[in-house]
Parts: C-alpha cells; structure tokens; sequence
C-alpha cells in the first residue's frame, strides 16, 4: 500500500511561507529521507537516503515546493529548468504555481541524452529568446553534476544561466562546484536541517 501524504493542517496555498518550509521539512522527513545502508547515484555509499519524488509528486508537497522555490527565484527570472527524472515535478510545480502568481515562468526539461528521434533534442519545453535567464532546479544535490550538466547544455542553447537552487543539499561537494565554476547556489534545507528534524519526529518530539 503506498502511504498517502495527509493534507497539511492549513492549506499550502494560504499559510504563509515559513509554515509552508516546516510543513515540507515534515514531509521529507515522513516520505523521502530514510537510514540505512544504500549506494548512491554517483557511485558513494551513504548510511541514508532522500528520495523526493514521494513527496515532489503529491500535490500537496508539489503546491508547498512550486511556492518556495518561486519565491526563491530572481525577479529577473524567465524560465525555471532541471534535469530529467528529479526535476521534472519541481519544474512543473514552479510553473505552475507562478502562473497564479501571476508571474508565469515556462519550464524546462533536459534530457540526460538526446532524444533518438524527430528534432533529436535535448531540451524538451517552450523555445525562449536567446540569452534568455534560466535558473536550474534540482531534488538533491550531493557532488553537483546533475545540475551543472543541465547548466551546459541550456547555455550551449543559448540561455543565461547563473544560479541552481536545490531542495536539499547533501554538503558533499556540490556548493563548492558550483562556487569553483561561477554559479551561484542555494538550497530550501541542509541534510542537517532534514536529520536533526527526522530525530525529533523519530523520538516523538515535535517541537519546533
């Protein structure tokens, strides 16, 4: 049976963006970060694991990221772009709720290859203006490539790109990439934020 993210106690849409950060915290802690013995995509062991498409594809995680990712985003922003497969919901959500907020960004998908057929492309979304500004959003940053490999191919189409903004940061080596080539980086909770959380719910302490 797969767990059902409960609807937060206010909905995502009106609290207001502090409350909205802890209501996520929470749910990454209940639906997307586990302990124990795993192998990561870049090949490192790791005693836990963040999976964020449980909570990234619920709508109501999907609303409470779309809306602080937005509000992260530089005013000068005119798209928002990730990397397939961790992206694709983030994106989306930021899309979409920047629309409400009538600020509309279109979103970008970019393939890890280049589709095999018709335009063979890379990057999948509306075509921008050149030199448009993008910024690229990630799940979970841990060494960096991901993102930076979504960096090359959006400026090799000609867009600006100079900011990645991740929902969590593992602290393993990805802001000190992004520093050594210019870009610059921020992230919605620190591994620590999401494990000094995880302990408290874990031992029944819920205080903030």
């Amino acid at each position: 049976m797969i767990d059902k993210i409960q609807q937060p106690p206010s909905s995502s849409a009106s609290t207001d963006l502090t409350s909205v950060r802890q209501q996520l915290l929470d749910l990454f802690c209940n639906f997307a970060y586990k302990e124990g013995d795993f192998v990561l995509s870049s090949g490192q062991r790791s005693t836990y694991y963040i999976n964020c498409k449980p909570v990234t594809l619920d709508p109501n995680g999907a609303l409470a990221v779309g809306r602080l990712l937005l509000n992260k985003l530089p005013m000068d922003t005119q798209a928002v772009a990730g990397l397939t497969l961790g992206a694709d919901p983030i994106v989306s959500a930021v899309s979409v709720v920047s629309a409400y907020e009538n600020r509309p960004l279109p979103a970008l998908i970019i393939r890890k290859e280049a589709k095999g057929h018709g335009t063979m492309a890379y990057i999948e979304g509306p075509t921008l203006v050149p030199g448009a500004k993008v910024v690229v959003l990630e799940d979970v940053v841990t060494t960096g490539q991901s993102a930076l490999k979504a960096v090359e191919r959006l400026r090799g189409a000609g867009y600006s790109v100079e900011q990645v903004i991740a929902l969590v940061d593992r602290q393993q080596g990805g802001a000190e990439l992004y520093q050594s080539v210019g870009l610059k980086f921020e992230a919605v909770f620190s591994i620590g934020d999401i494990q000094e959380r995880w302990r408290h719910l874990e031992s029944g302490t819920t205080e903030l």
